[in-house]
């Protein structure tokens, strides 16, 4: 059995930099045991003064655009030209019939994940909405108290994944492919206006010209959508993980924004409204795990849900039999 570890030795772990005890604060934060929940939020009491100070940024897009290779290619370019220490949050896409997980962003990112000024935690999607485990932003505080300054927070790329990270981050960044069709066909506006920056992936091996165009088409289609509450006019990139081309303008972007959003003030009051958020996010999730674990709840549960699924009595009223217990 691995040892347990006492509230004081995982703080002074994380605040050194103890890579270990970081991994084993995430894995506490990220269990369901009670035990370990009461413990994990202990530990992140103490450290949550020294969180705060990084720029987060949330990188999305589609399967196959390659999100992995991309990262690692910025990510080497923050912590090898530019001196920062980052922190990459992968959540990896879960079986929904078995829970498992391939966690291969590490093996993808092989380079980076060398690095010791870089850290890399897949974690799976499990159940949560859109694969952003539960445990996300408190994995994202426990490695800005452990001294990382940007934090990368991957999504699979599908469902409402969008809309969770970009509750959580600073800088939204959307990866988009060229020469797959009509590329203004795929635009989804919610995501699309969700994007700080959109940068065109692949930009290399002849595809440089499709993709030049495809940044033309997107750019206009943004100048089609109301400016952001940031007053930011999002800005669209070519790239390529590959040759490296336009990977360190990607981050002059983000820098640029940060630098905007701070001067403006809207990047206090951003993080003082994603702190209100996840507080009635937190909430309601405490609520809903408190709701199921009770006895009476449990013992009626099963019945109801049988006369739900035999038309017997509507899902309405089932639910008010319950909430009434």
């Amino acid at each position: 059995m691995a040892k347990r570890f006492s509230v004081s030795e995982y703080t002074e772990g994380i605040l050194s930099g103890n890579r270990v005890l970081l991994s084993r604060a995430i894995t506490l934060v990220e269990s369901t045991l009670p035990s370990d929940q009461e413990l994990a939020q202990q530990v992140l009491d103490v450290v949550l003064p020294h969180a705060g100070r990084s720029v987060r940024v949330g990188i999305t897009g589609v399967p196959g655009v390659g999100k992995s290779t991309f990262i690692e290619a910025l990510g080497l370019h923050l912590v090898q030209e530019k001196g920062h220490r980052l922190a990459v949050l992968a959540v990896d896409p879960s079986s929904q019939r078995s829970g498992g997980s391939i966690l291969g962003d590490k093996t993808r990112m092989n380079l980076l994940a060398a690095h010791p000024a870089a850290y890399i935690r897949p974690s799976p999607a499990g159940r949560s909405l859109g694969g952003v485990t539960r445990s996300t932003r408190e994995a994202m505080v426990l490695c800005e108290a452990a001294g990382h300054d940007v934090i990368f927070v991957e999504t699979v790329g599908v469902g409402q994944s969008e809309t969770a990270v970009h509750g959580m981050v600073d800088f939204f960044l959307l990866l988009m492919l060229a020469g797959a069709g009509d590329e203004l066909q795929g635009i989804k506006k919610g995501i699309m206006e969700m994007a700080d920056a959109v940068t065109i992936t692949k930009a290399d091996a002849g595809n440089e010209l499709a993709a030049r165009r495809a940044r033309a088409e997107y750019q206009n289609a943004l100048h089609l959508f109301p400016l952001a509450a940031s007053h930011w006019s999002p800005v669209v990139t070519t790239s390529s993980a590959l040759t490296g081309q336009g990977v360190p303008e990607v981050w002059e972007v983000v820098q640029r924004y940060v630098q905007q959003i701070q001067e403006s003030g809207y990047f206090q009051r951003r993080r003082q409204e994603q702190n209100m958020h996840w507080l009635h996010e937190t909430i309601r999730e405490a609520l809903e795990t408190r709701f199921y674990a009770r006895p009476e709840v449990a013992q009626q549960l099963a019945g109801l849900q049988q006369q739900v699924m035999d038309g017997r009595k509507s899902a309405f009223g089932a639910a008010e039999e319950l909430l009434r217990l």
